[in-house]
């Protein structure tokens, strides 16, 4: 893991530097005070600190995150730094050849940042009170009760949370995966701030999940032959064809069809069980047990994600 440590807070350039460090492993899980530290020393100790010294104690750690006020196209996006913990864990709130900026100001723990954003959106709130916010999908501006009403971006659709993605109903083709760049997305329609829902978007939902845009989107599944055939073979479980052709591409990948059948089978005689002693090859068995068997596939994929962000 490389990161970026950047001294730009400074008017005069020949002050700034940047400083390329490859993590030792221990740091990847150590706090970032470290990587501040060891900048300064690095600093202080050429030419740069013979014209401006720096102190550990009066300077913090930042990242450069899209503003939560950015609105518009992507040209429109506006970008601010955000305060890095004393106490964060490196690997967990920096990326990999991510941009860190030294700035002036004592750093802050996890705590004192939390208890200063929270005092802010008081501040915030109180600030609004007396204002209304614009009813249109990511506008999210506010004004004076009445008007005047600013010229607003929007997104004619509701917006999509599906499992880890995110996007807007009216654009799927644009999604993020998390939330401060799916508040940077680039809206598609511009007009005029309201305070009043019209008909046609007063009646619909605020978000939408996969469901809900799956049969907005998408047709009716219409299933091959094969598929079909293996349906009915099982008394009508829709489960039946995704259990053979994932028993084939296992196969593929290695897992012997023996493994694959003796892993199913146990799962659905558990189910079974479960149903009052329903037969293994009932259809309710069936689905149910795909279920089980693909919840138990996605855990086993996460594992090995966590474990890759381990050794990373």
């Amino acid at each position: 893991m490389k990161v970026f440590l950047r001294y730009e807070d400074n008017d005069d350039e020949s002050t700034h530097k940047t400083l390329k460090i490859t993590l030792p492993k221990s740091w990847k899980s150590g706090p970032t005070s470290r990587l501040l530290e060891q900048f300064v020393e690095s600093y202080n100790g050429g030419k740069h600190g013979q014209l401006n010294a720096l102190e550990v104690n009066s300077l913090h750690l930042s990242t450069r995150r899209p503003s939560s006020s950015s609105n518009g196209t992507h040209d429109d996006v506006a970008t601010e730094l955000k305060d890095l913990p004393s106490d964060g864990v490196v690997v967990e709130i920096i990326s990999d050849r991510e941009d860190v900026y030294i700035c002036h100001g004592p750093s802050r723990t996890s705590k004192e940042i939390d208890a200063g954003r929270r005092a802010k959106v008081e501040k915030e709130s109180e600030a609004v009170k007396h204002l209304s916010k614009c009813v249109r999908f990511g506008c999210n501006q506010r004004f004076p009760k009445g008007g005047p009403f600013p010229k607003c971006k929007y997104h004619s659709g509701p917006p999509v949370f599906h499992e880890t993605a995110k996007f807007w109903s009216c654009c799927p083709n644009k999604k993020a995966y998390d939330w401060e760049d799916f508040q940077s997305l680039p809206t598609c329609q511009t007009g005029t701030c309201t305070d009043v829902k019209d008909e046609e978007s007063g009646g619909q939902k605020q978000f939408l999940g996969g469901c809900d845009i799956r049969e907005t989107m998408s047709g009716p599944v219409l299933k091959s032959i094969d598929d079909f055939n293996a349906s009915a073979a099982a008394g009508g479980s829709e489960g039946a064809p995704v259990l053979e052709r994932l028993r084939s591409v296992l196969g593929e990948l290695g897992v012997e069809n023996e493994l694959f059948d003796q892993v199913l089978g146990g799962i659905k005689k558990d189910v079974a069980y479960d149903h009052n002693g329903s037969g293994d090859d009932d259809a309710k068995v069936m689905d149910d047990a795909v279920k089980i068997l693909g919840g138990k596939l996605k855990s086993a994929m996460k594992a090995i994600a966590v474990d890759q962000l381990r050794i990373q």
